[in-house]
């Protein structure tokens, strides 16, 4: 009996030796036929992810894919790639010569075979002589898989590829030793379909030198493409700082990254990387997030400022104090976030997989079909190999592998460059299928900060920027958001005035501020009494809009209403509006007042409210669309959300809100920017749009090719040719979206 969910573990392993979905699938089914253990094989990045019992080692986990017939190793960490030590590995060297070799042996065969008017006397046998290294060395990788496969009972991509050039030579060999192809003077014509010259068996050295170049070209080529649409995790982990400047009592010294606690003092100077997420001890900056949220513009630090790992000081000297290291910053989490993604399989590709499981035994009953047919209907042996033989060659289970795991590399790691993170291809789908989003409004259609919206002064007293000056005075004593909010606004409206001294300040909880400011005595309080006209309109339209208003009494006298509130984001507008004309109707759920709730609502154009929402009731709310049969995401950025989330279809948490919601989520916004989820909703829709161009491409293929190659109108050749192109075209198609653009008119750093 298999262990519980909720006692296994996971290991990542790193597999070599596939070639095609027919490799993934057996090696999946080998690992699952161990006690409890469950795994996911990608045949793009050459990873299996194994979710096992603790009981179960990780050496019984490589026993078991080499059991497949496969190799498997432990992963090497992604560091190795911030130390630059991403280049290429002794495997990749030595298949890129065997390639070269191979092309300069098969190129004069393939000339030769293919322009009768340049086979001079006994051109024949020279084309044997160059033919038989590569057939024998040159496609060694594929003959050894293939007998590798069959000590396991299995067949795969290698075994068509080794029959079929097995059998081209041999036939070959038969028709210049015993079918009079070895005659001096021999010409053969070259057709696109194959054909047997009068009086003498036909040569298929051509078959025989193509098909493995074609193959090994093809998967170099494929191997390269795939390697691009994995940048995104290089990039990120180039982002991490391998020593940093750690003060101590006034003195720096250097230490690895590894070496650094929670609540040490480093150094970031101008042009560095921010060593770890930490807050800003002393300085002042602008720190550059394009590479790690998205941002792209620099956002200015200072004292207390959070900085996140992997961004660049572009300003001064900056000493910050470290709060997360290791596996707890940002940087890991992303990387973690974007590896687990990559990980997963799309509904479709389970299916590609279930079918190339059959594939290729299916593929070699119709060559042993076609060639019996043949030669049972009286046709020429020639014949009958020809079409056995392209048969072998033709038929291409690695598209079907291909599609799905390059599509999703290259979509999630342009995701994660947008500041959008996927938890995985079922959160694709998710987003693809989405028609209703629940939207939290504090922190995720606001700001969730509270700013003066607006200040309004007595035309006939002491004058704005004295009024101003006097509410910031006082309020600097205040710890409440609103002080806070006035301070700020005052600050900015005279930023080279220095606030003036405070005396005898006091604060009423509830009630405001006063105290002494420039021999005046000033009050910051809620509005009471009979107020001047102008305030008192002001003071209405606050209410209306369901701002906080506070009163300023200069010595008794109203002088000035100020207007403070949460503030939409600039991005929000253009968002609902977005996923109106995407199909996705916004719902407003928030546990703020009423008033609040419904201004916000309005001027966003939200036609459905949910104020003074429970944690439970956001929650009951996500049940009962669910129960109504809608598709529902949920976006919020807090623990009151984190219930809501969990239960949603998909839930979306904001990347700037709390660790809970993050965890709860299966989408992450990173740059804390509401923008990005109408980005997230297009990238899903083209990336399933792309996989589902990949699926139809290579089950097409096979289907048009194979009925071609079983009745004779296919050279070998020309199908290894096509064979490798195939996979090409999947691959090809998949990293288009790493240039996707989220949305016109927006500038966007790639």
């Amino acid at each position: 009996m298999g262990a519980g969910a909720e006692t296994l573990v996971t290991t990542d392993l790193t597999v070599g030796g596939m070639t095609c979905a027919a490799c993934v699938r057996r090696v999946e089914k080998r690992l699952g036929g161990l006690d409890g253990v469950t795994a996911t094989v990608n045949l793009a990045t050459g990873t299996a992810r194994v979710s096992h019992p603790p009981g179960i080692e990780p050496s019984s986990l490589v026993a078991a894919v080499e059991a497949a017939g496969c190799t498997a190793a432990l992963p090497e960490p992604p560091e190795r790639w911030a130390r630059g030590e991403e280049d290429e590995p002794a495997d990749d060297r030595r298949d890129r010569d065997r390639l070269v070799i191979t092309a300069l042996l098969a190129t004069p065969v393939l000339v030769l075979s293919m322009v009768p008017a340049w086979q001079f006397r006994n051109w024949q046998w020279l084309c044997f002589a160059l033919a038989a290294p590569v057939a024998l060395w040159g496609a060694w990788p594929f003959h050894a898989r293939a007998v590798r496969g069959l000590r396991h009972c299995a067949a795969t991509m290698d075994t068509l590829v080794s029959l079929g050039v097995a059998a081209s030579f041999s036939w070959s060999v038969y028709a210049l030793f015993a079918g009079g192809a070895g005659e001096p003077g021999m010409t053969m014509p070259f057709t696109l379909t194959p054909a047997a010259p009068e009086g003498a068996a036909h040569l298929y050295l051509e078959a025989a030198v193509g098909v493995p170049l074609f193959v090994m070209a093809g998967r170099f080529l494929e191997a390269r493409a795939r390697r691009g649409t994995g940048e995104a995790l290089r990039s990120l982990a180039r982002l991490a700082v391998k020593e940093v400047s750690v003060r101590e009592e006034g003195r720096e010294r250097l230490v690895p990254i590894e070496r650094l606690r929670v609540g040490e003092v480093f150094v970031v100077r101008p042009g560095e990387r921010v060593a770890t997420d930490g807050e800003v001890a002393e300085g002042n900056s602008a720190v550059d997030l394009a590479l790690v949220t998205g941002e792209s513009e620099p956002v200015e630090v200072g004292p207390g400022s959070p900085v996140v790992g992997g961004a660049v000081n572009a300003g001064g000297l900056l000493l910050v104090r470290a709060t997360a290291v290791g596996a707890g910053t940002r940087l890991a989490r992303i990387t973690r976030m974007v590896t687990d993604a990559q990980a997963g399989k799309a509904r479709a590709q389970r299916l590609a997989d279930s079918v190339s499981g059959v594939f290729v035994p299916v593929v070699l009953s119709l060559a042993v079909t076609a060639l019996g047919f043949w030669l049972g209907a009286g046709a020429d042996p020639q014949a009958a190999v020809t079409a056995s033989v392209a048969v072998l060659v033709v038929a291409c289970p690695c598209a079907l592998g291909l599609a799905t795991p390059t599509a999703l590399m290259a979509a999630t790691g342009r995701g994660a460059r947008l500041g959008v993170l996927v938890g995985g291809p079922q959160a694709l789908e998710g987003l693809r299928h989405v028609d209703t989003v629940v939207l939290d409004k504090t922190g995720t259609l606001t700001t969730g900060h509270m700013t003066v919206a607006r200040f309004t002064a007595v035309p006939d007293g002491l004058g704005r920027e004295a009024v101003l000056r006097l509410a910031g005075a006082v309020e600097q004593g205040s710890e409440h958001p609103l002080g806070r909010a006035v301070v700020s606004f005052a600050r900015r409206a005279a930023p080279d005035q220095p606030l003036p001294e405070v005396g005898d300040f006091t604060a009423a909880a509830g009630r405001g501020v006063r105290g002494r400011a420039d021999g005046h005595l000033v009050e910051v309080v809620a509005p009471d009494g009979e107020l001047p006209e102008p305030l008192a309109e002001a003071l209405r339209t606050a209410e209306n809009a369901a701002r906080t208003p506070v009163l300023v009494r200069v010595d008794g006298v109203p002088e000035a209403l100020i207007e403070a509130g949460d503030t939409v984001r600039p991005g929000s507008y253009r968002t609902v509006e977005t996923l109106r004309r995407l199909g996705v109707e916004p719902v407003l759920a928030t546990g703020d007042r009423e008033a609040p709730a419904r201004s916000v609502a309005a001027e966003l154009g939200i036609k459905d409210v949910h104020a003074r929402c429970t944690p439970e009731d956001k929650a009951a709310l996500v049940r009962r669309l669910r129960e109504e049969g809608r598709r529902v995401a949920v976006v919020g950025d807090g623990i009151n959300d984190a219930a809501a989330l969990a239960g949603a279809d998909l839930g979306i948490a904001m990347g700037s809100g709390t660790d809970v919601a993050i965890g709860a989520a299966d989408v992450t916004l990173v740059r804390g920017d509401i923008e990005a989820l109408a980005d997230a909703v297009r990238l899903a829709r083209r990336t399933l749009g792309t996989i589902r161009v990949n699926l139809v491409w290579a089950f097409g293929y096979n289907v048009v090719t194979v009925p071609l190659a079983l009745v004779g109108l296919l050279n070998p050749m020309l199908a290894a040719l096509a064979m490798s192109a195939s996979s090409l075209l999947v691959v090809g198609n998949s990293l288009r979206l790493r240039a996707w653009q989220p949305s016109p008119g927006r500038s966007r750093r790639r």
